[in-house]
Order: structure tokens, then sequence, then C-alpha cells
């Protein structure tokens, strides 16, 4: 399969000091693990003490569900998140939006630890909480596009993949870090004192992002690309609108061709803890720890996925993640359904590889469809439009597909469905760049 070229880079990109690119990809993964930490800790919360207090009204069933519910809020936002971040990145420059989106997820998810309960304020509480997480998914969404650029368009020639993969290491950061502070509180403080204000301080600590938006203010600088594309007057009026009339396809295949990576990942960490424990009797705490060193061992492959992208090339990197998901999700499911703990995590670990395979490239390769002065509207929709489709509905699809068939073979054929999507998606990419590149050959020559 072909490649999707790379834009070539400004003169200015290769002129930068190996120290300043180093800088820069530690502040976009900082950037990244940050958000997702205080995206994450949230759905900690919504598990263990939302319900009890902000929806107390409820049975306890009905108010998990709801607390569950205003996690999903967060999945909602990303999208418009996405479209306000990408729209005002690619006007006003990469860095700006980024320090934005920090500043904004600082400050809902520090009110969120100091919000009062229901049985303080009654109903304003819930609803605060929503209006606050709607805060925090908009945030996420404007942060993934301005760190994955601010990465990839500082990034030395030939290395695009490893520095975006930079960014993409922050999810499982963010992950395990979320997880293991609340249990580090939980253990230090006690069930009681937990409940009572304990659970207000891994959002609290959100309050440190404010600092490192401060630092990124202070000492990062616009990207090469975009100041060379705002040199040469190429910024357009509206990018959004740009995107919507002349890439809604690129984009839309970006979304179908990463949907396979989001359904997967949290049907690993949401639908199979729910799963095991609800279905087959595991523990909440074994599965757990199966799921947090899952994101441990994802790290490492990461950035060596992205390296081999640089020198053969994203795409075959890509689809080979997608092929070997396709052919794992059987496999997958037939080791889960063994309720034995260790053959479980081979079966998550595995899976765990070829997920890090495809995620590892996929900043690079989505920043790469999209010109410069449109690129941060583009990858930014693409990517969050996946995200809603592939892991906001996974784990409720997952829930639907076992109590219709009864057989976990069912959500094998689902994610097999979407890896037969992504493969044509890809396929469909490379061949509309192509088209194009062949038109632009053709209109430039004399």
């Amino acid at each position: 399969m072909s490649e999707i070229p790379a834009g070539e880079p400004t003169s200015s990109v290769e002129a930068v000091p190996l120290r300043t690119r180093r800088i820069v990809a530690g502040a976009a993964a900082a950037t990244a693990t940050v958000e997702w930490y205080e995206f994450f800790v949230f759905s900690v919360a919504a598990a263990l003490v939302f319900g009890s207090l902000f929806f107390p009204e409820f049975s306890p069933v009905a108010g998990v569900l709801a607390s569950f519910a205003t996690f999903a809020v967060g999945f909602l936002a990303r999208p418009l998140g996405g479209v306000v971040g990408g729209h005002l990145g690619d006007k006003y420059g990469r860095k700006p939006v980024l320090v934005w989106a920090l500043v904004a997820m600082g400050v809902a998810t520090t009110l969120i630890g100091l919000l009062p309960s229901y049985s303080a304020i009654g109903v304003a509480a819930p609803v605060a909480l929503v209006v606050l997480r709607l805060v925090q998914g908009i945030a996420v969404g404007m942060q993934w596009g301005g760190a994955a650029l601010l990465a990839t368009e500082y990034a030395p020639p030939g290395r695009r993949g490893l520095y975006g993969s930079m960014v993409q290491m922050g999810v499982p950061i963010g992950l395990v870090l979320a997880y293991a502070l609340f249990f580090a509180v939980g253990f230090a403080t006690g069930d009681a004192a937990f409940m009572a204000w304990g659970w207000r301080i891994p959002f609290l600590l959100g309050s440190l992002v404010l600092v490192l938006a401060w630092l990124i203010h202070r000492t990062v600088e616009e990207t090469p690309d975009f100041r060379a594309a705002a040199a040469q007057q190429a910024e357009p009026k509206s990018p959004l609108g740009d995107v919507l009339r002349n890439h809604k396809a690129i984009v839309l295949l970006a979304a179908f061709s990463f949907a396979v990576n989001t359904a997967t990942f949290y049907i690993l960490i949401t639908g199979i803890l729910d799963y095991a424990t609800r279905e087959l009797g595991v523990a909440f705490e074994s599965i757990l720890a199966v799921a947090l060193g899952l994101s441990l061992f994802q790290l490492p492959l990461m950035p060596l996925a992205a390296a081999v992208s640089d020198r053969i090339g994203r795409i075959k990197v890509y689809t080979f993640g997608i092929i070997g998901l396709c052919l794992w999700a059987v496999p997958l499911f037939l080791l889960v359904d063994t309720g034995e703990i260790w053959i479980m995590a081979i079966g998550m670990f595995v899976a765990g590889i070829f997920l890090s395979i495809m995620y590892a490239p996929q900043a690079a390769l989505f920043a790469e469809l999209f010109d410069a002065e449109v690129r941060y509207t583009g990858a930014s929709l693409g990517y969050q439009i996946a995200s809603v489709v592939g892991g906001g509905l996974a784990p409720i699809v997952m829930v639907a597909l076992l109590d219709a068939t009864g057989t976990s073979m069912a959500v094998s054929a689902y994610l097999i469905g979407l890896g037969v999507l992504a493969l044509l998606s890809v396929w469909l990419l490379v061949r509309n760049r192509e088209r194009a590149d062949r038109l632009r050959a053709a209109s430039a020559a004399p």
C-alpha cells in the first residue's frame, strides 16, 4: 500500500536546535499527560463517589448510571472542543489554543474538587457537575490537536512519528496516574474520610496544570509550520469552513480509520472490567491491576512503533496494527471468557500490542493528511469524531451486544467490523491523496 506523503519541512524547522525540539516535545507530552489525567480522574470518581454525593435521590444503581452519564458528557463535548480549538488554532496559532485548553481544564477540574454535594446545595450540585464536565470535554478536544501539532511541526525531518508518539503516550500515563492517585488517597485516608473529603484531592491537584500553561506560554514559541503559513498569508478566512467545504471526506475517513482503536481501548479499560466483574466473577482489584499493567506495558511499545513508522511509513505500520486487532478480536474474548486472570491478561496484553502499533504513529499520520493552514481543524475533528463513535459508544455497544446475544463473540464481530471499516478508510485516504497530488502536479505543469 502506498504512503501518504508528508508535507515538506520548512527551512525554519531544519534550523531549530535539537535542545529546543526536545523541550517542545517534552512540553507537548506533559500537556497530554496532565490533560488525560484530569479527564480520567473523573471516571474513577464517577464509579466510586459521585453517585452517592450528587445523585442521592436515586437508587444506588440509578445513581451510578447517572454519574456515568456525566462522564459520557465529556465525550460528547470533545468534538465541539476539536471544532473550536482547531478553528482558532489554524487562525491564531497552536500555542495560544493549547494554553487556553490547559487553563480551561485546570479551572474546571479544580472547581469539581471544590464543588459542594447535593446535600449542601441541592440540584445545583449535579447541574454544576455536568457543566464542569462539559468544560473538561471541550478542553480535551482542544488540547489534542495543539499538543500533537506542537510536537510534529517541531520534529526534525524523518522523525515526526517518534515526536508525535510522545503526545500519544500521555493517554496511558494519565490513566495510570489518575487510578494510582485515587488508590493512594483512599488507602491513606480510609473509606469514611475518602467519601467525605479525600476524593477531592486528585481534583484539586489538577490546579497544577495552570503552572504548566504558564511555562508553555513563557518558554515555547509558535511552530515553524504555522509561522511559515502565516508569513505566506496562506491562512484561510475560515479554517472550519474550508475544512467542511474541501476536506470533509478526509476528516470522516480519518475518523473511521481510527474508531477501531478507540473502541478497542475503551473496551479493554472499561468494558472488560465491567464484564469480568459482573458476568465472570473476577475480583475488581485483579482485573483493574491488569488494566493498569496494560497501560504501563504500552509505554515502551509506542516510541518503538513510531520510530518504525518513520523508517518504513505510517500507513504500513498503521495497517499492520488494524489487521492484528482484527485477527486477535476472537482469541481475545476466548481468553477473557476463561475467567482466569493470567489468561485474561495474555489476551488483553496482546491486544495492547496491536493497539500501540496503531496509536503511536496516529498523531503524525493525521497531521500529514492536512495542509498547515487547516491542519489543527482537520486533525482535531477527525480524532474527536472517532473518540465519540469508537470510544464513547464502545462500552455501551458491548453491554447491549452481550445482553442481546449472550455471547462475547458478538463483541469480537463488532471489533472486526470496525477494523474492516478502518482498512477501507485507510485505502481511500491513500487513493484520495494520490489523486490530489496528481491534480496538483498537472495544474503546475506548463
